[in-house]
């Protein structure tokens, strides 16, 4: 059989060295790092990977996406799919910055705990998602909206930028995402006033909801903060938090380590699963949500 190849593409200056060892540990035995690369550098680079192997062994290379930009990892998958020749093709994924499996793991918990301690699920919740213009946020809203929840993104700037993100997710995949200001504090409290559901996806060690403000969520269930930096970015909400009551009584808080652990599992498990496949794989976080939800039970 052929030797597994990971060719890792990032526009950044460095591929980031969890993705490395993440790819290392799961298996696969020959890994290249390609570093500044841009979009018009992908059609080459893929061509050179699928024309240098007979058609079979494309099931045992696979193009990964890195990076810190949601748009820009999904214009270079489109790039890269383009750049196949069928017979001749390779598995490609992407997962700028973790963040792709990072987000999954946060809404695969969310929906864990909906199921297992309200009894419901995603559809007609109100995702409410701090730091919305972060790859995080980004991946949060579209799978929450894709599974029929009324997702909005929170601009700490304003609604300008986050309104800019989410017109991008209606020109891409059809749904519908709301934005709105979260500048102020009183812009913070409205902006959760009917919220089901709390994501928050902001810098590390930045709060952003004091227990003061969760009382102007009265219909919250479930909130979680992917902030591993103390302070916490949702009062109540520290790294080990699992299903720990919030400061309100109102709801529950899910804190980083519990995502990191199912973010973890699942980026392990997508390697794998590309290892293990016969036939080339296209895999983006919709993938890595149904692995998520597997992993968090």
């Amino acid at each position: 059989m052929a030797r597994s190849i990971l060719h890792m593409l990032t526009p950044l200056k460095h591929m980031s060295p969890f993705d490395v060892n993440m790819a290392v540990d799961a298996g696969f035995e020959t890994i290249a790092t390609y570093t500044d690369v841009t979009l018009p550098d992908v059609t080459s680079l893929v061509q050179d990977s699928i024309f240098s192997r007979s058609p079979q062994d494309g099931a045992r290379t696979t193009i990964f996406i890195g990076g810190k930009n949601a748009e820009d990892a999904l214009d270079m998958m489109d790039r890269a799919k383009k750049a196949l020749v069928p017979p001749f093709a390779n598995h490609i994924v992407a997962d700028p910055a973790g963040s792709f499996t990072t987000g999954a793991a946060m809404v695969a918990e969310v929906t864990r705990a909906l199921k297992s301690k309200f009894g419901t699920d995603l559809k007609g919740k109100r995702i409410v998602i701090f730091g919305g213009a972060g790859v995080v946020a980004y991946v949060a809203a579209v799978i929450g909206a894709l599974e029929g929840a009324k997702t909005v993104l929170v601009g700490h700037d304003g609604e300008e930028r986050v309104s800019k993100i989410a017109f991008t997710m209606k020109w891409r995949f059809g749904i519908d995402v709301g934005a709105v200001d979260g500048s102020t504090g009183d812009a913070r409290r409205a902006a959760i006033a009917e919220a089901d559901v709390i994501l928050s996806a902001g810098p590390a060690g930045v709060p952003i909801l004091s227990a003061t403000d969760l009382e102007s969520a009265p219909k919250l269930l479930v909130a979680s903060d992917v902030n591993a930096v103390p302070p916490a970015g949702i009062a109540g909400i520290d790294v080990n938090a699992k299903d720990v009551a919030l400061p309100t009584g109102k709801g529950i808080g899910i804190g980083a380590l519990a995502v990191g652990n199912v973010k973890y599992q699942t980026q392990s498990r997508l390697f794998r699963q590309i290892l293990a496949a016969d036939e080339p794989l296209c895999l983006d976080f919709r993938d890595a949500y149904k692995v998520a939800v597997e992993v968090a039970g």
